[in-house]
């Protein structure tokens, strides 16, 4: 048997189509790629754990930038909720990347260190869940 709705969300009557969440899930997964590995350079990354510097900035405001047009896909009931979502992917994606990067120099870690890739897997698993938390908001609102 294949899925093809998702449950009822508890202020909609509509079933969502599991497609949409899919869609909207492989869009955030990939515009993370993009900012992530092809247009983040040297000032991003070689100042994300410097608080308050402007390459984290820069970096956290592209990933709320790129995620902006997921609501082509599933559309912010209103603009306050879009620009919330926004808002709070621009701070998560900010101070998961300050924070691992600060752990990663304290503890001396390197690319050759197994510690180092269970930092960055964790940094992933953890943008990755932000993005389940904005589609989830999307269709529960």
């Amino acid at each position: 048997m294949i899925l093809t709705a998702l449950p009822t969300f508890a202020s909609s009557s509509t079933p969502v189509d599991a497609r949409l969440v899919l869609v909207a899930l492989a869009y955030l997964l990939t515009k993370h790629a993009v900012a992530d590995y092809f247009l983040q350079g040297r000032y991003q990354w070689g100042n994300k754990g410097r608080y308050g510097h402007p390459g984290g900035i820069v970096h956290s405001a592209v990933h709320a930038a790129l995620t902006a047009p997921v609501f082509l896909i599933v559309a912010a009931p209103s603009f306050m909720l879009g620009a919330a979502l926004l808002g709070a992917e621009f701070l998560i994606h900010y101070h998961v990347d300050w924070l691992k990067d600060r752990i990663v120099r304290a503890r001396g870690w390197t690319a050759g260190d197994a510690m180092f890739w269970h930092a960055i897997g964790i940094d992933q698993l953890l943008h990755g869940l932000t993005y389940i938390a904005i589609v989830w908001m999307l269709l529960s609102s």
